[in-house]
């Protein structure tokens, strides 16, 4: 949450935010095992109304990325950066690549949940850090 206690909250996402930066990151989960991340309150796959919360692995992997040298104005301070797709147990989540130069970012590189702050923008946002 940020120092400015009149911020809008965005539902559920905030949450998970501050869950994940606390070591508690979570996913989504169906009886069928399909993951999702919160607001959900239907299973995106199946339609499932029945999602429990379970703990994210503390690692993931890199599935994809890109790396960004002409942002847009929200991010122009933080460029340039590596947006990535990670894969973390049900979900994949898509966040910055951050602790590690931009050369050695890689499909199958093994990352950890970390929450940063964008240095455009000063909010919190979602990163990878490597393992």
């Amino acid at each position: 949450m940020s120092d400015d206690e009149s911020a809008v909250q965005d539902a559920g996402f905030d949450e998970w935010i501050d869950a994940a930066e606390s070591g508690e990151a979570y996913a989504l989960e169906c009886p069928n095992g399909h993951g999702s991340l919160p607001p959900r309150r239907v299973c995106p796959d199946c339609g499932a109304t029945d999602l429990e919360e379970v703990s994210l692995p503390d690692t993931g992997e890199i599935e994809t990325f890109t790396v960004t040298h002409v942002p847009t104005p929200a991010f122009e301070e933080d460029a340039p950066y590596a947006t990535a797709i990670a894969r973390f147990g049900p979900v994949r989540l898509t966040g910055q690549v951050v602790g590690t130069d931009l050369e050695t970012v890689e499909n199958g590189l093994e990352v950890e949940v970390e929450i940063t702050v964008s240095e455009t923008t000063g909010e919190r946002v979602l990163g990878f850090s490597p393992a």
